[in-house]
C-alpha cells in the first residue's frame, strides 16, 4: 500500500472510529507473528511437521497425548521468549480511551493482548497458559511455566490437556456469547492479522456488518488484502505494528 493511499485509509479509519461509541476487535496470527510468535500452519497443512489430526484433535490427544504435550510445550517455550508489539500496545492503548466498550475476541492462544495491557479479551480458542483436567474439568492458570510431558492434576491426579479449542471441538459458550455481543452492538469493527476464513470466528464480521442500520464500519488490518476484504469498509495495509499505532496517532490515544 502506497504511503498517500495508507494516509488516506488512516484519516477514514480515524474519522469512523472518532463517532463510534463501541469498538470491537477481531485478531488473529498476524497480530502475533509480528512478536515472533510462529503461525505453525505450513502451506503444507503441517503444523512443526504434525498433521493436524495428530496435535490438535481429540482423537489425536486420545492416541499419543506424549505427542501433543510436547507439540503445545514446544509453543509455550516460545511464547516465554516474546513480548507484545506495537499493535498489541495500540489495541491495549484503544481500550484506555473507549474503556468497557471496547473489547477484543481473539483466535491466538498465546496471553499477549493481556501481557500489553488488555482486559476485555475474548479468547475464543482458549489459551496456551491454561490447563484442564480430562478427569474432574478443573482449569488452571499454568502461566509459560515449564510443564510435564504429560502433566497430571493435582486435585486428582487426571490427565491434563492444554485449555484449547481443537478442531471438531465447540466453542466456549459464554465467550462466544461475548464475542458475539460484542460485534452486534459495535459501531467499528477492527479485523486485525486474521484473513476470516476459520470459522466461526470469521462470521463476528457479518454479525457486526448486519446488527445495526446501517452496520458497524469495518476496518481491516492486514499485511495485504485477504478473504476479510470484500466485507471491509476501510483497508489497512501493512504491519498491524505500523498501522494500529500510526491509527492511535491520528485519534490523539498515546500508546
Amino acid at each position: 500500500m502506497a504511503d498517500d493511499e495508507l494516509e488516506i485509509a488512516l484519516t477514514h479509519a480515524a474519522e469512523a472510529l472518532r463517532h463510534a461509541s463501541k469498538v470491537a476487535v477481531l485478531t488473529g496470527a498476524g497480530v502475533s507473528a509480528e512478536s515472533g510468535v510462529p503461525t505453525f500452519r505450513a502451506s503444507d497443512g503441517l503444523w512443526e511437521g504434525h498433521r493436524i489430526e495428530d496435535v490438535a484433535t481429540p482423537s489425536g490427544f486420545e492416541r499419543d497425548p506424549g505427542l501433543v504435550w510436547k507439540f503445545y510445550n514446544a509453543r509455550r517455550a516460545n511464547v516465554k521468549t516474546v513480548s507484545p508489539n506495537a499493535g498489541h500496545l495500540a489495541l491495549a492503548a484503544m481500550e484506555r480511551h473507549w474503556g468497557e466498550n471496547f473489547s477484543i475476541a481473539t483466535q491466538n492462544v498465546d496471553g499477549l493482548h493481556q501481557a500489553a495491557g488488555s482486559q476485555r479479551v475474548f479468547e475464543i480458542h482458549g489459551s496456551l497458559r491454561r490447563t484442564r483436567c480430562t478427569a474432574c474439568g478443573e482449569i488452571q492458570d499454568r502461566g509459560v511455566e515449564p510443564l510435564a510431558d504429560m502433566p497430571e492434576c493435582g486435585p486428582c491426579g487426571g490427565r491434563l490437556r492444554p485449555d484449547i479449542v481443537w478442531f471438531h471441538e465447540a466453542l466456549p459458550d459464554d465467550v462466544w456469547w461475548n464475542a458475539q455481543q460484542a460485534a452486534g452492538e459495535c459501531d467499528v469493527l477492527l479485523v486485525v492479522g486474521t484473513s476470516a476464513v476459520v470459522y466461526p470466528a470469521a462470521s463476528l464480521i457479518p454479525i457486526a456488518k448486519r446488527s445495526k442500520s446501517p452496520g458497524a464500519t469495518v476496518i481491516e488490518c492486514n499485511l495485504t488484502r485477504t478473504e476479510a476484504s470484500t466485507m471491509a469498509d476501510i483497508g489497512l495495509y501493512g504491519p498491524s505494528g505500523v498501522t494500529l499505532p500510526k491509527l492511535c496517532e491520528k485519534l490523539g490515544i498515546d500508546l
